[in-house]
């Protein structure tokens, strides 16, 4: 007969045998939540996988012709500005012109009553009259002034980066900011001695402009010289264009299978909107970009997790076209504007290599 201390052990063996069973179908039912999870969490993942597909932006190139340019600011200046005061006292004799009168070198302006006559010391405008027939004036005292307003010039700086492109007697074009008036002109001089901006070390360069009536000196312009020109080319948007670590220029092309290809490429002359293509493509060539876009599908948690991309098979035809001034294709006949490096009066005149897409 088992003595009490064994029967005491007996039972809480007993006892102990239905807690283990729980625990262990807790366990069970644990890892079966898991494992159903991770299928939900797979399933999700493979569907949102789905959704994700390569789209590409595509760009034609095309025969045209293409420039760019310096482009600097700066204002009107007059050359020649005169007023004209009286050597001795007396009195307004005759006045021989009013405000406004175009004058002559040698035209007489005033006579003093003590003989003394006022003439045109050049070519230009009587801007103001500050006596009458009859005054009295004293010696030192402004009579008239003159000025010529349609000869003018302009002073511009050229920063450090861009004075090595810059040289005495280069061909550009003055545009009157206000009335979007241009005119043909030349650097007359450079100031070689530098000031500086920051960090930045600039020039002083001189140009001479003949200008319409209307245009004041003090009006701000913009100076644009000429840079590189290539005229019959092969064009092709910027935007288009990728490079290795070797910064060596592709494009995406598809080859005889249809599938994508990578086409090295030479270039040229550039807008920073669009670039000549000296070979690697033809006219009428289509390449491909590819383009990252976010997918309606792919929000919350998935779409952050996965970037939200959207991939979608090559195709359309975005031809370039639309952006001011990039090209003009040689079948119009025109000339292309010139896609500037913009600079300004404070000197920093970096590239501008902006452009739209196609």
């Amino acid at each position: 007969m088992p003595s009490v201390n064994e029967r005491t052990m007996n039972a809480m063996k007993n006892n102990a045998k239905p807690g283990k069973r729980r625990r262990l179908r807790k366990v069970i039912l644990l890892l079966a939540l898991l494992l159903i999870l991770a299928g939900a969490v797979w399933y999700a993942f493979r569907a949102l996988k789905l959704e994700y597909t390569v789209t590409y932006d595509t760009y034609t190139a095309t025969t045209g012709s293409i420039s760019n340019a310096l482009s600097f600011s700066g204002n009107l200046n007059l050359v020649d500005s005169a007023a004209y005061t009286a050597s001795s006292s007396g009195t307004v004799k005759k006045l021989y012109v009013e405000a406004g009168d175009s004058v002559s070198e040698g035209d007489k302006l005033l006579r003093l009553a003590n003989g003394e006559t006022i003439a045109a010391g050049f070519d230009g405008m009587v801007n103001t009259v500050s006596v009458e027939e009859g005054d009295a004036v004293s010696a030192g005292d402004q009579l008239i002034q003159i000025a010529d307003f349609q000869h003018m010039k302009v002073s511009f700086r050229v920063d450090e980066y861009d004075i090595g492109d810059v040289a005495v007697g280069q061909a550009g074009t003055v545009t009157v900011t206000a009335l979007e008036k241009a005119y043909a002109s030349a650097v007359a001089s450079i100031d070689y001695i530098s000031a500086s901006n920051g960090n930045v070390a600039y020039y002083t360069a001189t140009a001479y402009v003949d200008v319409d009536a209307g245009v004041l000196p003090g009006m701000q312009v913009t100076v644009t010289i000429p840079q590189e020109e290539a005229k019959d080319v092969v064009i092709l948007k910027v935007d288009a264009l990728s490079f290795d670590n070797t910064n060596q220029a592709y494009v995406w092309m598809k080859d005889e299978t249809g599938e994508l290809a990578q086409v090295f490429v030479a270039t040229g002359v550039s807008n920073g909107n669009y670039i000549e293509i000296t070979d690697g493509l033809s006219d009428g060539d289509t390449v491909y970009v590819e383009v990252e876009t976010t997918a309606d599908t792919a929000g919350g948690l998935f779409g952050s997790l996965f970037g939200g991309r959207q991939f979608n098979q090559p195709g359309g035809g975005n031809m370039p076209g639309g952006d001011r001034g990039s090209f003009a294709p040689s079948s119009m006949g025109e000339r292309g504007d010139w896609g500037n490096r913009s600079g300004d009066s404070s000197g920093g005149n970096r590239p501008d290599m902006g452009g739209g897409n196609g």
